[in-house]
């Protein structure tokens, strides 16, 4: 059995979709002490950010490349943070750790 590959590219060349844009800027908007990380491009995955909240809840959306991620950072007057400089912050962990404690809704 082979690996198919879709016309057009690999899988990471899949571009954002305004849906993902509009996502991003409900989540930074409706909590407080957002940051933006960028995450590189891997051979499964584009360009992606992942927005975390003071308290460390987050999302992760794809994103076309870094520059667009800085420039959506700036246009909401975010500190962005390149992940593989700086890593994931421990609120981030702690916020997971967390959600794993809580009983199953």
């Amino acid at each position: 059995m082979g690996w198919f590959r879709r016309r057009g590219g690999s899988p990471a060349d899949r571009p954002a979709n305004p849906a993902d844009v509009t996502h991003l800027e409900q989540f930074a908007q409706s909590r407080r002490g957002v940051e933006a990380f960028i995450e590189p491009r891997t051979t499964v995955t584009g360009t992606t950010v992942i927005l975390i909240a003071h308290d460390g809840e987050w999302t992760r959306r794809r994103m076309p490349s870094p520059t667009a991620v800085r420039q959506f950072a700036q246009r909401l007057s975010m500190p962005v943070y390149d992940v593989q400089l700086v890593g994931y912050p421990q609120r981030m962990r702690d916020f997971n750790a967390r959600q794993k404690l809580r009983p199953a809704e």
